[in-house]
């Protein structure tokens, strides 16, 4: 395979892949706390000739992170729907160790403690939070810096944590959760708020992601185009070269 060929399908693969992000910020447009995939990958190619300048090698770079800007809050008026303001997390406890997520819709388990939706526990600063039996869902407060209170007995208080300049270091981890890696230490919010009865809504932007897409299309039809007339010109040299 030539370079300029290489470089082609490196090219492809890259749209490829920046096609699917796209098509996975779209599927979840309206799921609670999502944040979008960054895919700068096409950008980076609308200043070159198309198919014949691309970078190879690199390309993961151009769409391997995540946008964790705030997404707008929606009052629900639930008593364990809950939203952050401001940079942080909310943190789940797993077998396998913390996760961090903004998805704040949460219920109680069948022993009182606070669970996310895949009935997973919902760390308190010293513990899991545990409701007293009797109490109402409508008698659970909670305070802008994450005290929770239950017919007005303290229950605990929501662990969050923030990863400051490290937090393009998260990792996906599925169910709408990050995994933070060693090089990542969490530490407390320093402004984070709690908003009780809310749902922070996805980041992503409808209109941007399909202006991405667009482009992306387009650009991997040219590429496909580019591939084709090589491959013809050179079955037409090979034909000739054979007599």
């Amino acid at each position: 395979m030539s370079e300029i060929a290489a470089q082609i399908s490196s090219t492809i693969d890259g749209l490829t892949r920046e096609f699917d992000i796209i098509a996975h910020n779209l599927a979840n447009a309206s799921t609670v706390g999502y944040k979008r995939r960054c895919n700068t990958f096409s950008q980076s190619l609308v200043t070159q000739e198309a198919g014949t300048k691309a970078e190879t090698g690199s390309e993961a770079d151009l769409y391997a992170t995540f946008d964790f800007s705030q997404g707008s809050l929606i009052e629900t008026g639930r008593s364990l729907d809950f939203a952050l303001c401001g940079k942080g997390f909310f943190v789940i406890e797993t077998p396998d160790g913390a996760l961090y997520t903004r998805n704040g819709i949460f219920r109680l388990d069948p022993n009182g403690q606070i669970v996310d939706s895949a009935g997973r526990i919902v760390a308190g600063e010293a513990g899991p939070i545990s409701i007293p039996r009797g109490a109402g869902l409508s008698q659970i407060s909670v305070s802008s810096d994450g005290r929770i209170s239950a017919a007005g007995v303290p229950a605990g208080r929501f662990k969050l944590a923030d990863f400051k300049d490290k937090e393009g270091e998260l990792l996906a981890a599925g169910f709408n959760c990050f995994h933070a890696p060693e090089t990542a230490v969490p530490q407390s919010p320093e402004n984070a708020t709690v908003k009780q009865g809310f749902q922070e809504s996805s980041n992503v932007q409808l209109v941007e992601e399909l202006v991405d897409m667009i482009m992306v299309s387009r650009l991997y039809e040219a590429n496909m185009k580019f591939m084709s007339v090589g491959q013809d010109t050179s079955e037409s040299l090979m034909s000739v070269a054979m007599g």
